[in-house]
Order: C-alpha cells, then structure tokens, then sequence
C-alpha cells in the first residue's frame, strides 16, 4: 500500500483512489490508532467504538470493511491510519510516519462548544481542528473544552486525566464527550495496578500544581507542560515515563 494513500470500500475491496474522488459529505464516523511496527493499542476497542455509531443498515458492510482496513495495514513503519464512513462509504486514510510528542500545552476554550455529536468521533473533527488551531495561534498545543459552568470536559483531540497524589482523576461520565480508546486503558490499567481512579468535576483553576495528561491514540500519554493563561501544573519525576511505558507494552500485534 502506498503512503499517505485514500482506499475506497467498494465490491467488497479496498481501491485506491485520489483525494478528489472523496465525497465532500461530511463524516458520519470516523476512528484512528498509532501502528508501530505492526503492533496497535486495544483495538478491538476501537473496532467497538467504530460499529456502535455505524448506522445498523451497514454493519455488515462496516465489519467487512474494518477487517480488510486492517489486514491491509503495513506491518513496518510508524503509521497513522483512521477509517471513515462517508454517508454510505467507507474509506481508510493512511498517514505515515506521524510527528510523536510526550508533553502539550493546552488552554481553555472559551466559545460556544463547536460539538454537534459530542459523544461519536467524526461528526465535529473538522470544526475542533479549527479550534485546535486558534489554541496554536496562542502559543498552545491543544484545546481544552469546557462546559458552561467552565468544567473541563476534553481536549479537542484528546481526553484529559490528572492526578490527586496516587489517585488518577478524570471528568465525570455524564459529561458528554467521545469515549476514549486511551484514556479507558490508561484507567482500566491504574485499576489493575491497585491504584484507585475518582471522577471529578473540575475548573482548570482547580487543578493547580497538579500532573495534567491529555491522552489519545496518537500520542499515548502527553504530559501538559503549560496551561496558557491558566493554572501552574506539576510533574512528578519519573512518572509519565513509566506510564507512558506500561501502556506502550499493552499494545499488541495485528
């Protein structure tokens, strides 16, 4: 397969097309994850994720089409693939070689939340890549979205945990935003070590001299190194690398 490639689902296989041949019909669904040398971070929960906002007239399609996306992944290389549905196509976008980083700075969003379908990745990638560009037109890497009391919710691009000495914090569950891949095996992870995990509802002021994470399939874990024109945050030493190592080994081979 080529690089940086656009593969159309269509009689049953993947065909190559050109970035013109994509429909400019909005994302009815879409969902990424790093490969590393042949090797993905809990796919089978992002294959999940993917068919339960695939309309059920298409699952059928859907499963045939993810299966064959995946098969059809290179084995070597750092790669950056999403798959999409497209009113009724299904296309696969790979992207090779993506930038990888272990920190971000971030800063509030204060607008009118840009989010149509907060809970199903796709519908609203375009419009927080515009707010993720403002956020980098103020010096920062990533939005934080808040709600209309100012309660982080997520990043534009990622969702968002912090830690209260040992405890791992996130928002809580009934705050609408996309279920992330990451952020659950980084959770599910903390429980499995003893670690207890709390949910709080939160304004960025409140989480002052604390160690922020914004986490996502691209990046794994990305320690915030700043807040811009928000609260000091904190590192403690030697933890982001441990943990940035633990999830790395949860990845498993295709």
């Amino acid at each position: 397969m080529s690089a940086d490639a656009i593969y159309r689902w269509q009689n049953d296989q993947l065909i190559e097309v050109m970035p013109l041949d994509v429909p400019e019909t909005p994302l009815t669904v879409a969902d990424s994850w790093l490969v590393d040398a042949g090797k993905i971070l809990a796919l089978n929960l992002h294959r999940q994720r993917f068919m339960d906002a695939v309309p059920a007239t298409l699952h059928d399609s859907a499963e045939n089409f993810f299966t064959s996306a995946v098969a059809a992944l290179p084995r070597a290389g750092t790669w950056f693939p999403r798959v999409e549905l497209r009113g009724g196509d299904f296309f696969l976008r790979l992207r090779a070689n993506p930038e990888l980083r272990r920190s971000a700075k971030v800063i509030s969003f204060t607008g009118d939340d840009p989010r149509t379908q907060p809970t199903v990745k796709g519908p609203d990638l375009v419009a927080l890549g515009l707010v993720n560009t403002g956020a980098r037109n103020h010096g920062a890497d990533e939005a934080i979205l808040l709600t209309e009391d100012g309660y982080v919710i997520e990043g534009a691009y990622s969702a968002i945990l912090w830690w209260r000495g040992e405890i791992l914090c996130g928002p809580p569950a009934e705050f609408d935003r996309v279920d992330s891949v990451t952020a659950r095996s980084v959770l599910t992870l903390a429980r499995a070590l003893g670690l207890d995990t709390h949910e709080e509802a939160v304004t960025p002021a409140e989480l002052a001299e604390t160690e922020v994470w914004v986490v996502n399939a691209l990046h794994g874990i990305r320690i915030v190194s700043e807040w811009v024109d928000g609260p000091a945050v904190a590192e403690k030493p030697g933890r982001l690398e441990q943990w940035r190592t633990r999830l790395g080994a949860l990845a498993r081979t295709i």
